[in-house]
C-alpha cells in the first residue's frame, strides 16, 4: 500500500509548524512535500534589524531541508490548485512547471502588502516583507545619506536625509525605531557630515501608534520614538507619493526619496482564486482549521479565516503568533483525519506581545504584565531566542557583536529598485533580469568612465548623442527618425514591391552569372579569375606572384627575416598599447617618436600580449532614484 501524500504550500510561520509537527507525528508513514518559492523560512520578526544593520540576513532565515529532513521540499510557487483532481500546479525557479497530487492538502500561503487606491505609491514605495526589501531599505538608506553628505545644496540633503514610514503598526513602528538610529550612527562623530540630522516620519490614520495593542504599550513606544527624534504623526497619511517627495492628507507636501509601506498585509491571492467562500480575502474554515465542504483541504495562517472562540462571531488576526499556534494544530487535525490521534478545535490565549524599538529599549507585556525601557528590551531578545527554529547562537553573537562595536555602514547593490515592488505576490523573491517595469522607469546604462584626451563616446557627457538618445540622431525605425527600409514611409527596400529591383529579380538589373548579366570570373565570356587558365597567376602559384612567408617571397610580418608585426618585439608598437600611437578616445600621446606615450598605473601590472590598458566596460545596470 502507498504513503498518502500531504502537500502543504507554503513555509511561514504557519506552513512551517504544520510540516515540523507532520513530521514528527507520521513517523515516515506518509510523504510530506513542502511547496516553497525558498529554501529558507524567514523569521519575520527580526527583520527591522536586518535593515538596520544588527542582523547579516542569513541570521533571520532557517535551512528548510536542514531542519526538515524527512520532508520533502519541491522550489516554486503555487500558479493554481485543481480541487477536484486533487492537484497543484506550480512553477520553478528556472520557470519550468510542475504538478503535485495530493491526499491532503494544507493552504498556508501566508499574506502579500496590502496596497491602497492612492496615487504613484505602487511606483514609488516599497514594502517590508521579505528578506530582499529589507536588503534594499539598508542599502538605500546608506545610500540617501552618502549622497546628502556629497551634496552642497541644503535642500537636497534635507531630502535625501528625510524617510517616510507609513503604518504605525508592529512593522511600521519596529522599522522608524530601528531607521533613526541606523541614520544616527552614520553621521555621528563624522567630521565631514557635521549639522546633518536625519529625519524618520511615522504617519498613521489611527490616534495612537500600536493601535491593536494595550494604551500602556502604545505610550510606551510612542514616547521612544518622539524622544529619538521620529515625527510621529497620528491621523495623517498620504494622498499622494511622487519621485520628489510625498503630498500627505493635511496639504503639507514632504520632500523625500524614501517611501516605506508598512500599512499592513492581505491574504496571498492563491487563496481566493479556489472560488471557496472567503471572509475578506482570507479563505473561511471551521474551528478545526478543515474548509467545509472539502473534507481533504485545511487552512491555516494569514490566508485563514479561523473562528475566534474566545470571541464568538469574530476571526482570529493576521498575526504571527496565531499562524505558529494554529499550524500545530492543523498538523494534529491532518494525521486524525488518517485515523492518527483526536482531532482539535483552535484555541488562543494572549500570552503577551513584544515590541523592539532597537538599542536597549522595547515595549512588552508578558502574561500582562507592563514592562519598559531595559528590562523590556531582554524580555523582547529572549523571547525570539527561543521562538526562533534555529540560528540562536548566530543571532545572540551578532546581538553581543553590535553592543561592542560599530555597524557596518555599507551598501552592497545586491538589490536594485526595481526587484523589490510594492504590488507583487511573492515579496520573498526579487526580481531578476530586464523586467517591463524596469523599462517603462527609463533605466539608464551607467556611464562609461570618461576617457581624458580622447574623443568622448557617444552616449557620454560631452559626446555626440547616440542614435535613439535623447538629444542625438533619432535611430531608424523610430519615431522622429529616418523610416527604415521596407518600413512604412521608409524607402522600399530591393525585391519590395515600389522599390528597387534587386539584382537577379526580374526588372533589376541582372547578377553576374546570370543571363543578360556581366558575365563572372571562371565563367565562359567572362574575365578568366586568377589560378585559372588566361588568367592572372594567384598568388603562390606557378607564374605568380610568391605570396608572403613562401620561398621567393616577401617575408610575412612577425616571421624570421621579415618585419615585425606591431605589438612584437623589435617592431612598431601597436595603436592601443604602451609606447605605441594612442587610439581614439584613449589618453596619452604618440609613439616614442618625441612625443608623450601611455604609461600603466602604478599598482597595475606591465601589459603583455593579451592585456590592455585602460577602463573596463561596465554592463550593471541602475533605476532613477538608485544613484
Amino acid at each position: 500500500m502507498s504513503r498518502p501524500r500531504i502537500v502543504i504550500v507554503g513555509a511561514g510561520f504557519a506552513g512551517y509548524r504544520t510540516a515540523q509537527t507532520l513530521s514528527r507525528l507520521a513517523k515516515g508513514r506518509a510523504d510530506i512535500v513542502l511547496l516553497n518559492p525558498t529554501d529558507y523560512f524567514l523569521y519575520l520578526p527580526l527583520l527591522p534589524q536586518v535593515a538596520a544593520g544588527i542582523l547579516e540576513p542569513r541570521r533571520v532565515t532557517v535551512s528548510l531541508s536542514g531542519t526538515l529532513p524527512h520532508v520533502r521540499l519541491v522550489l516554486g510557487e503555487a500558479d493554481r490548485i485543481d480541487l477536484d483532481g486533487r492537484q497543484v500546479h506550480y512553477t520553478g525557479p528556472e520557470d519550468e512547471g510542475g504538478t503535485l497530487s495530493y491526499d491532503r492538502l494544507v493552504l498556508a500561503a501566508g499574506s502579500v502588502n496590502k496596497l491602497l487606491p492612492i496615487p504613484g505609491v505602487a511606483e514609488h514605495a516599497h514594502g517590508f516583507r521579505g528578506l530582499p526589501e529589507a536588503l534594499y531599505l539598508r542599502d538605500h538608506v546608506t545610500r540617501q545619506v552618502e549622497l546628502a553628505a556629497a551634496t552642497d545644496d541644503p535642500g537636497t540633503c534635507a531630502s535625501r536625509c528625510t524617510f517616510v514610514v507609513v503604518g504605525a503598526g508592529y512593522t511600521g513602528t519596529e522599522v522608524a525605531a530601528h531607521g533613526q538610529l541606523f541614520t544616527d550612527a552614520q553621521v555621528a562623530k563624522h567630521p565631514m557630515r557635521t549639522g546633518m540630522r536625519p529625519r524618520w516620519m511615522l504617519l498613521d490614520i489611527a490616534d495612537r501608534v500600536l493601535p491593536e495593542l494595550d494604551e500602556r504599550l502604545s505610550r510606551t513606544a510612542d514616547g521612544v520614538l518622539r524622544e529619538r527624534g521620529v515625527d510621529v504623526r497620528m491621523g495623517t497619511s498620504v494622498k499622494e507619493a511622487t519621485p520628489d517627495g510625498v503630498l500627505l492628507t493635511d496639504g503639507e507636501f514632504v520632500d523625500t526619496k524614501t517611501l516605506v509601506w508598512c500599512v499592513g498585509v492581505r491574504p496571498d491571492p492563491l487563496a481566493e482564486s479556489l472560488g471557496l467562500p472567503m471572509e475578506r480575502g482570507r479563505l473561511l474554515v471551521d474551528q478545526h482549521l478543515r474548509v467545509p465542504g472539502r473534507p481533504e483541504v485545511f487552512a491555516c495562517g494569514d490566508a485563514a479565516a479561523v473562528p475566534d472562540l474566545e470571541k464568538p462571531g469574530s476571526y482570529t488576526p493576521m498575526t504571527a503568533q496565531h499562524a505558529w499556534r494554529q499550524g500545530k494544530v492543523c498538523a494534529h487535525n491532518v494525521a486524525a483525519s488518517f485515523g492518527d490521534g483526536e482531532r482539535r478545535a483552535y484555541r488562543h490565549k494572549d500570552l503577551g506581545f513584544v515590541v523592539d524599538l532597537g538599542g536597549v529599549k522595547a515595549a512588552a507585556n508578558p502574561l500582562g504584565v507592563n514592562l519598559s525601557g531595559p528590562v523590556a528590551g531582554a524580555v523582547t531578545r529572549g523571547y525570539h531566542l527561543a521562538a526562533m527554529p534555529g540560528n540562536r547562537v548566530r543571532v545572540a553573537a551578532d546581538w553581543l557583536l553590535d553592543a561592542v562595536l560599530p555597524r557596518q555602514a555599507v551598501q552592497l547593490g545586491l538589490v536594485r529598485s526595481w526587484s523589490v515592488p510594492l504590488d507583487t505576490a511573492s515579496p520573498e523573491l526579487a526580481r531578476v533580469g530586464g523586467s517591463e517595469r524596469q523599462r517603462e522607469a527609463g533605466e539608464r546604462t551607467r556611464a562609461e568612465p570618461p576617457r581624458p584626451g580622447g574623443e568622448p563616446a557617444r552616449n557620454q557627457p560631452g559626446g555626440e548623442p547616440a542614435k535613439n538618445q535623447p538629444g542625438g540622431e533619432p535611430a531608424r525605425n523610430q519615431p522622429g527618425g529616418e523610416p527604415a527600409k521596407n518600413q512604412p514611409g521608409g524607402e522600399p527596400a530591393r525585391n519590395q514591391p515600389g522599390g528597387e529591383p534587386a539584382k537577379n529579380q526580374p526588372g533589376g538589373e541582372p547578377a553576374k552569372n546570370q543571363p543578360g548579366g556581366e558575365p563572372a570570373r571562371n565563367q565562359p565570356g567572362g574575365e578568366p579569375a586568377r589560378n585559372q587558365p588566361g588568367g592572372e597567376p594567384a598568388k603562390n602559384q606557378p607564374g605568380g606572384e610568391p605570396a608572403r612567408n613562401q620561398p621567393g617571397g616577401e617575408p610575412a610580418r612577425n616571421q624570421p627575416g621579415g618585419e615585425p608585426a606591431k605589438n612584437q618585439p623589435g617592431g612598431e608598437p601597436a595603436e592601443s598599447r604602451p609606447g605605441g600611437e594612442p587610439a581614439r578616445k584613449r589618453p596619452g600621446g604618440e609613439s616614442p617618436g618625441g612625443r608623450p606615450a601611455v604609461t600603466p598605473p602604478p599598482d597595475q601590472p606591465p601589459p603583455g600580449p593579451d592585456v590592455s590598458p585602460g577602463p573596463v566596460r561596465r554592463t550593471d545596470r541602475f533605476i532613477e532614484g538608485d544613484s
